[in-house]
């Protein structure tokens, strides 16, 4: 299996003035620092406690390490900052941007991640997390974030990359299907509609559960609008890439049809992005994406409907 990690800069590699921010927001000098594996960021992800035993998660990261690691922790920012009183989120204590380094601090949420593959009442949880979050996100607080079809752009088009220029070792399977399949993405992109502030990165990597069982996601740089069905159809796909029942996450949506069609699209995006070259500072995302699409496949396969059958052969999840 491939983890969803990358290589990062730790604590101690910050310069002075930054971590002189953080102690100024956190009232008191940090005494210790415990990198977090886990994510893509070039930047840190420190848990640390301060002399008075105060404790904060703490994210920093500047366009040397990665240019759009540090558009999309200005990006989190915003949203956090917007998010109502009781979402299951970490809490926002405070923030630094000195137009290179951008900082956040949160609250140190006590808990692990999911395990992978997942288990039953784990699964069970977060389901009911993210429907409850789903509804304390409808509608958006911050309306004025982009809507999840502009988020996603050029991602939905995978397929039709793939298409014009098919990778060396693409599935023969997918080659025989691909009709289908860039029918599935273009149906998927139409029904991306919504007023919901969604997540839009649903991992299990990206969620912590708390020793009472509760659940607390993280991560939020691609907080966006859409329908209230979108994370949960994320959180399907971790399962299936994991080789679990995300079927029965599907057929409790109110839109199992489009939520399969998302799924055939995201598996075009892992296929069209893992052939090319890693972004900068981030080696291990191009092997993470193949993953992905090799852990969807079976269930496209499954899904979809023999080539001789009309467009738009993806059945609804049962």
């Amino acid at each position: 299996m491939v983890s969803a990690s990358g290589t990062r800069i730790t604590w101690s590699e910050l310069p002075d003035h930054v971590r002189s921010a953080v102690e100024g927001v956190l009232g008191a000098p940090v005494l210790s620092a415990v990198s977090q594996a886990g994510g893509f960021s070039p930047g840190t992800a420190d848990r640390v406690v301060t002399a008075t035993g105060g404790r904060a998660f703490v994210k920093a990261v500047s366009p040397a390490q990665n240019t759009r690691s540090a558009e999309m922790a200005r990006a989190e920012l915003r949203i956090t900052a917007a998010l109502p009183p009781g979402t299951p989120a970490p809490r926002l204590l405070g923030s630094f941007d000195d137009g290179d380094w951008v900082v956040l601090i949160f609250e140190d949420v006590e808990g692990r991640h999911p395990r992978t593959p997942w288990v039953e009442d784990e699964l069970d949880a977060a389901v009911r997390a993210l429907g409850d979050l789903a509804r304390a996100l409808t509608p958006a607080p911050r309306p004025d974030v982009p809507t999840v079809a502009d988020h996603l752009g050029r991602d939905l088009d995978g397929w039709r990359r793939v298409a014009a220029d098919p990778p060396a070792d693409l599935d023969p399977w997918a080659a025989a299907h691909l009709d289908d399949l860039l029918a599935a993405a273009e149906r998927a992109r139409a029904a991306l509609v919504g007023d919901t502030l969604t997540h839009c990165d649903i991992r299990a990597d990206n969620m912590l559960l708390r020793p009472d069982g509760s659940l607390v996601f993280v991560d939020w740089p691609w907080g966006c609008l859409g329908p209230d069905w979108l994370d949960r159809t994320l959180l399907a796909t971790n399962v299936l890439v994991h080789g679990g029942d995300g079927d029965r996450i599907l057929a409790g949506l109110s839109d199992p049809g489009a939520a399969a069609d998302l799924i055939v699209a995201l598996t075009g995006y892992f296929i069209d992005h893992a052939r090319l070259p890693p972004p900068p500072g981030l080696p291990t995302v191009r092997a993470f994406q193949r993953f992905q699409a090799e852990g969807l496949l079976p269930w496209l396969r499954h899904q979809v409907g023999p080539p001789a059958h009309p467009r738009g052969a993806v059945k609804p999840a049962h």
